[in-house]
């Protein structure tokens, strides 16, 4: 079973490891002087790092697939800030080897406490036609087992099992806190946007081994996902208020903020508005904290920036740690 994770290659720095990984991505390349190596991606619950396989590779090019589970043997070593792996051996593993939880990372929450909580919060909603809306959405069984263990993207914020509904119950939390001091929102309307604002990603993105894009994902994406499902469970509601269905239409269409960021509509509602800005805001935090803990993993000091964090267009830096390590 597996023995070494990726978190803690800088503790295994220019030595030889032998461990499980997914396969998470998979190139055969053609070498400058003839012949063929391997540009792959292994990937475990803590992260993932680059592979190079110079040699011996026509067996994994046979027997290995992107996605599948394979055994490994190469030494670790940094390039460019980041660790990798040069591959010695390399072959597909075998089912009675593996443990699926260590591949794929976990959200640290209770799910059944989390999804509870954000029942919650729609019993008490004051409008009956959102109540009734947002219900018909959880109480799908189908739904609720997809929305409970989704992750929230494939590689960026809450990437991973539990990940949606981690990223969905923050966020009206958030919402809930935030809307007193805008009288101009509905909140009803505010947090039915943000429990279905990417209710398309249950469809959109696939969780098996690894995180990746199911094809109606990379054909259609949550977005226009999301907006048919919303048409999909209306219909089941009829008699349902057609201004009410159109602005939360509106929620979906428009959470993306810019139509560079793929955001069919700008947000024209103060609900879309806010919800807009408070989705990116709750991602941003998250991804500062993905980027905080893998600089420490990697052995950076708490004065220095992570790297370049290219969702963010700019490197970071811990405040708190970085103050905490000058006082101490």
């Amino acid at each position: 079973m597996k023995d070494f994770f990726i978190a803690d290659a800088a503790k295994f720095d220019n030595e030889i490891i032998t461990s499980y990984f997914v396969l998470s991505s998979f190139q055969v390349r053609e070498k400058k002087m003839g012949g063929q190596f391997l540009a792959i991606t292994l990937t475990d619950k803590t992260g993932s790092f680059e592979g190079r396989m110079w040699d011996d590779v026509a067996d994994p090019i046979a027997t290995c697939a992107e996605g599948c589970y394979v055994k490994a043997q190469g030494q670790i070593s940094k390039y460019q800030g980041k660790f990798q792996i040069t591959i010695q051996k390399l072959r597909a593993a075998a089912e009675s080897e593996i443990d699926p939880t260590d591949y794929l990372p976990v959200t640290r929450f209770d799910i059944n406490e989390m999804w509870n909580e954000l029942r919650g919060y729609v019993e008490q909603f004051s409008s009956p036609d959102l109540r009734r809306l947002v219900f018909a959405f959880l109480d799908d069984p189908q739904i609720a087992a997809a929305y409970q263990t989704a992750p929230a993207a494939k590689r960026l914020h809450h990437a991973w099992i539990g990940g949606l509904l981690e990223h969905v119950l923050t966020l009206v939390r958030v919402c809930r806190a935030t809307v007193p001091f805008y009288p101009e929102v509905d909140p009803d309307l505010l947090v039915t946007g943000a429990i279905l604002h990417d209710i398309g990603k249950i469809r959109e993105l696939s969780w098996k081994s690894s995180f990746g894009y199911t094809l109606e994902g990379q054909m259609i994406g949550h977005i226009s996902i999301a907006q048919r499902m919303l048409h999909e469970k209306v219909l089941s509601l009829a008699p349902f208020p057609e201004k009410l269905s159109m602005l939360v239409e509106h929620l979906i269409l428009s959470h993306h903020g810019k139509y560079e960021f793929g955001s069919p509509k700008l947000p024209m509602t103060p609900e879309a508005i806010l919800l807009s800005a408070l989705d990116d805001l709750e991602a941003k935090m998250q991804t500062l904290r993905s980027e905080f803990a893998s600089a420490a993993a990697s052995g950076k000091s708490a004065g220095e920036m992570t790297e370049w964090v290219r969702s963010m267009e700019r490197p970071l830096l811990d405040s708190r740690a970085f103050l905490k390590d000058e006082q101490e």
